[in-house]
């Protein structure tokens, strides 16, 4: 699952490789073995997945349902990382949204699904703000 450099091309420049400000990945966690219905338990792992995919917290929200699900996002000084549960439909939505040289969002989505471990991912990797 190597992230892919698009190659586009114009008038002024066949096959030039594009850059971009960030990686955005979103993946569908289906049937999660573990859903996390605790604040501070979602608290320790959206740090954790922010130190994995080498990443500076700011700052966490998180939002616990009366029912079930739970949502949760951790401000990074280099974007965010997010996770929408549905427990009642065995679905989990996270977002790794990440920019800069240093950070590795793949990681932090690896670290998410070993902690969930869903029994099928779907996972887009959107490069955001290329740059012309």
């Amino acid at each position: 699952m190597g992230a892919s450099v698009k190659i586009e091309s114009n008038k002024k420049s066949e096959n030039k490789k594009r850059a971009s400000f960030s990686i955005h990945l979103t993946a569908d966690f289906y049937a999660p073995a573990y859903f996390v219905e605790d604040e501070d338990e979602l608290q320790k792992i959206l740090f954790e997945a922010a130190r994995q995919s080498n990443s500076t917290p700011l700052k966490v929200a998180i939002h616990k349902f009366p029912v079930q699900g739970i949502t949760g996002v951790i401000l990074l000084a280099e974007s965010h990382i997010s996770l929408h549960t549905w427990p009642e439909y065995g679905y989990a939505a996270v977002d790794v949204f990440t920019c800069g040289k240093n950070a590795q969002p793949i990681k932090a989505l690896e670290y998410l699904k070993n902690v969930f471990c869903p029994k099928k991912v779907k996972i887009r990797h959107v490069r955001r703000g290329t740059l012309l």
